[in-house]
């Protein structure tokens, strides 16, 4: 197979239609010799991260969760304030979730860069 890079202007795209376009991307399916089990060497580099569009309601009900494991070690963040925070840690929550759950999805997501 061989090595593509593709840019991606995510100036005004809506942040789950463009993770879709990367998802796919990143696993090769768009290649006349894709093969789920084999890892696509293809990059993609996505520009302009912070002037993504978030459509409805999402900025204020959308949250994010984590946990560090210990009795009240919840933290929760609103989607309005990671994309003031990190744009492009949004961008990659979406595409990770959108990557298929098995031990490529690790080394697919390394493949997504950000400028």
């Amino acid at each position: 197979m061989k090595k593509e890079i593709y840019h991606i202007d995510a100036q005004d795209k809506v942040v789950g239609r463009l993770a879709t376009e990367i998802a796919v991307l990143l696993r090769g399916k768009q290649k006349a010799d894709y093969q789920p089990h084999i890892l696509s060497s293809d990059e993609v580099v996505v520009k302009n991260v912070d002037k993504m569009k978030i459509t409805g309601k999402k900025k204020e009900q959308k949250m994010f969760h984590r946990h560090s494991g210990y009795p009240g070690g919840l933290k929760s963040i609103s989607l309005g304030k990671l994309m003031e925070k990190d744009p492009a840690r949004v961008l990659r929550l979406a595409v990770w979730n959108m990557l298929p759950k098995n031990r490529l999805r690790a080394q697919l997501i390394k493949h997504l860069k950000f400028e």
